[in-house]
């Protein structure tokens, strides 16, 4: 008997520590605070009147968008409309494997139940594709119009083989504009409006599987914004985009030896999932916004960190990215080395390649003393600059794309040269809602979706 006790205590002990306590708590915290949020939310207003100077500050989450939901905040939902807890399940069918745009979308719903949803105000929370735009290559960008009339941008990047697509990359935006500006960049040129809430990242996968017909099996947060500025819209819609939840509960047993009551804690695993996408296939991508970085750490998440660098000193940083001034190259790097102590995971570091400013050898090698400095696990992914309309920066030729990253790699570091896809003219972030919207649009254009423009330029 005692032998029997003991392997169970054994066997719940590996059940439990296997992951981290502290992993466990975040993720408890994460529902738990999600759910206070979707009680206490409020419902944003559609506005058709011209952007006001100062950004609106929208709740990160509305509590009438059923999109982001989990499968258990369902089935509490239908229970509180007078429904059976299963239907719970099938809206989350209905949601994310069906992808219903619409409540009157919901045909294997009751009637009744779907009264009572359109006259408690829910609503799916999907947005009508304004613009879609075809490269080449087969990535598509599309502008999404929310529902205060603004413009985002979402690329979908396939990588096609004889057989087909064998992975489509979603790169998701997680504001309207962005408010860093950083000198090459044409999202930031566009201005900012507000931070986007959880379900408008969310959509942006569904809307690329939609237009591609195909799931998707990786998601950057590369698009307009910046997500450090959005990260509790961010983290909800990662765990959305995320398969696995799991809650905790105290366990407690009596041991045959002692006869005293013992407590541990009990991890009950639950698989119901929403978009299906693997942590390490989801990467979040930041210029650097003070103290972030630590709080995404405290998370544990197992995506990857991509860190904006473009420069190997803080002086030429500067220039670059002007929000570099409050947030030092020394901080930014010494966050990165903590980020990695805290979640084993090897932080990714973006630097964009200007022909002339800082694609020298020098400067490839004095990166390298820099990362060398801060660590031994990190990777450099370049990027050859997309030029945009009005810029003084140029894209540089290949020849100096490949010495700077052989001088890397010559002292050891890890390199990479991003794939450049869909080169021709407005082909950079940010350029197509540009083109369309400075201001919300009209109401006129409501319900109106563009015709897709083929063989036009894209590019993430």
């Amino acid at each position: 008997m005692m032998t029997t006790t003991t392997n169970t205590i054994a066997m719940l002990h590996n059940l439990v520590f296997t992951v981290p306590i502290s992993r466990m708590v975040v993720r408890r915290y994460s529902i738990t605070t999600t759910a206070a949020a979707i009680s206490t939310a409020t419902t944003a207003v559609p506005s058709l009147k011209p952007a006001s100077s100062k950004p609106a500050r929208a709740p990160h989450v509305d509590s009438q968008v059923l999109l982001g939901m989990s499968e258990p905040e369902l089935q509490q939902l239908a229970i509180k409309l007078g429904q059976e807890g299963y239907r719970g399940k099938q809206l989350h069918h209905l949601i994310y494997k069906r992808k219903a745009k619409q409540v009157e979308d919901f045909s294997n719903l009751p009637q009744t139940f779907r009264k009572e949803l359109v006259e408690s105000g829910y609503k799916v929370g999907r947005s009508p594709i304004y613009q879609t735009v075809t490269a080449t290559d087969g990535t598509i960008k599309l502008l999404l119009k929310l529902e205060d009339n603004l413009l985002i941008e979402t690329v979908g990047i396939p990588v096609q083989e004889e057989k087909g697509i064998t992975r489509l990359t979603a790169c998701v935006s997680s504001q309207v504009g962005c408010p860093l500006r950083c000198s090459f960049c044409a999202t930031g040129k566009g201005g900012f409006s507000r931070n986007l809430q959880r379900h408008e990242i969310i959509e942006q996968v569904l809307a690329i599987e939609d237009v591609f017909k195909h799931r998707v099996t990786n998601v950057v947060f590369m698009g307009m914004g910046e997500p450090m500025l959005n990260l509790k819209s961010v983290l909800d819609a990662h765990r959305c985009l995320n398969k696995v939840a799991f809650a905790i509960f105290p366990f407690y047993m009596f041991l045959a030896n002692d006869m005293k009551c013992h407590s541990c804690l009990l991890v009950c695993f639950s698989f119901t999932q929403d978009i299906e996408i693997g942590q390490r296939m989801i990467t979040i991508s930041t210029v650097g916004v003070p103290n972030t970085i630590k709080k995404l750490a405290a998370h544990k998440l197992q995506s990857t960190l991509a860190v904006s660098l473009h420069a190997p000193n803080q002086s030429l940083r500067e220039k670059i990215v002007p929000s570099a001034k409050a947030y030092p190259l020394e901080a930014i790097m010494s966050d990165c080395r903590d980020y990695f102590q805290e979640t084993n995971r090897r932080v990714s570091f973006e630097y964009a390649l200007l022909a002339g400013v800082n694609d020298s050898v020098e400067n490839a090698l004095e990166l390298a003393e820099l990362l060398r400095e801060w660590g031994k696990t990190y990777h450099v992914n370049l990027i050859p600059y997309n030029p945009i309309e009005g810029s003084e920066y140029k894209r540089p030729y290949k020849k100096a794309v490949l010495a700077f990253a052989a001088a890397l790699e010559s002292r050891k570091i890890t390199a990479s040269v991003r794939q450049t896809r869909g080169l021709e003219a407005n082909a950079a972030c940010g350029q197509l809602r540009n083109k369309f919207q400075k201001s919300p649009l009209l109401a006129e254009t409501d319900g109106q979706e563009s015709k897709p423009e083929a063989e036009e330029a894209v590019s993430c």
